[in-house]
């Protein structure tokens, strides 16, 4: 009998929320899981890891599909290096981090500690994935993801990924009509901060701002979320531009 493979799995919404839960649950069919999640929300971290503080580790035990649990103090790349280099005794097979509540396309990937994760993963050489919910509602429903998560982690362990690309992956809200490979858009958002006064009288300001997307091409992962279908956009870390290196090097930096 072939032995099943290691998932790790985190996310950024902490170890308590729903969309975790229920990747667990679908994804312990395929493997056996170990959960190393935030113990409290840490969203939109990126790839933040922590540096002048303490980390904290304990057991937890919430998700009975999963056949080690723990709960982290750190941000969810904290999660991946600290089970990779401290808690398990082999690499894992593939880490799945999510199930996000909220957005993680286009420019969004940049902030999501979601993706962080999957990133940081992928930088320990474990193929990773990204999974994140148009829906940032806490009870919001996965049912309609099972069949396309599966597909995704499965098609994974089948054809393998280069070692520098990781999968970010998000579904519509309700309904998915198939799956789309895509490109990033290119977005942006137009920030606003909203001037307050807490019960003291003192100012604080609340981040918010209108998303921008003005791409009209029928490629992106924008477009395919807004026709229903899931979007899949493989994504390195190597951030370099290679297209430009020539022409910066065409500069005069000598004054």
């Amino acid at each position: 009998m072939a032995k099943r493979p290691l998932i790790i799995v985190t996310n950024d919404d902490g170890i308590n929320a729903p969309g975790l839960k229920y990747l667990v649950k679908i994804i312990s069919a395929i493997g056996d899981v170990v959960i190393i999640a935030p113990d409290s929300p840490k969203s939109a971290t990126s790839q933040a890891i922590t540096i002048n503080s303490p980390l904290y580790i304990s057991r937890s035990y919430i998700h009975p599909n999963a056949k080690l649990e723990y709960q982290l103090s750190g941000t969810p790349a904290d999660c991946i290096k600290f089970g990779v280099n401290e808690l398990l005794e082999k690499k894992p097979d593939i880490c799945v981090s999510g199930i996000n509540h909220g957005s993680n396309s286009s420019v969004n990937v940049l902030y999501s500690g979601t993706v962080g994760a999957a990133i940081e993963a992928g930088i320990q050489g474990i193929p990773a994935i990204g999974f994140s919910i148009l829906d940032y509602n806490w009870n919001a429903k996965f049912e309609h993801m099972k069949k396309f998560i599966l597909s995704i982690t499965l098609n994974v362990f089948k054809n393998k990924l280069p070692s520098n690309i990781i999968l970010n992956v998000n579904f519509p809200k309700l309904r998915v009509k198939g799956v789309k490979v895509c490109r990033q858009a290119n977005t942006h958002w137009k920030e606003k901060f909203c001037k307050r006064e807490n019960p003291m009288g003192k100012e604080y300001y609340w981040l918010t701002g209108d998303f921008i997307d003005n791409d009209e091409s029928d490629e992106t992962d924008e477009y395919a979320l807004k026709k229903g279908y899931a979007s899949i956009v493989p994504i390195r870390f190597d951030l370099t531009a290679k297209d430009y290196i020539l022409k910066l090097k065409k500069w005069d930096f000598n004054g």
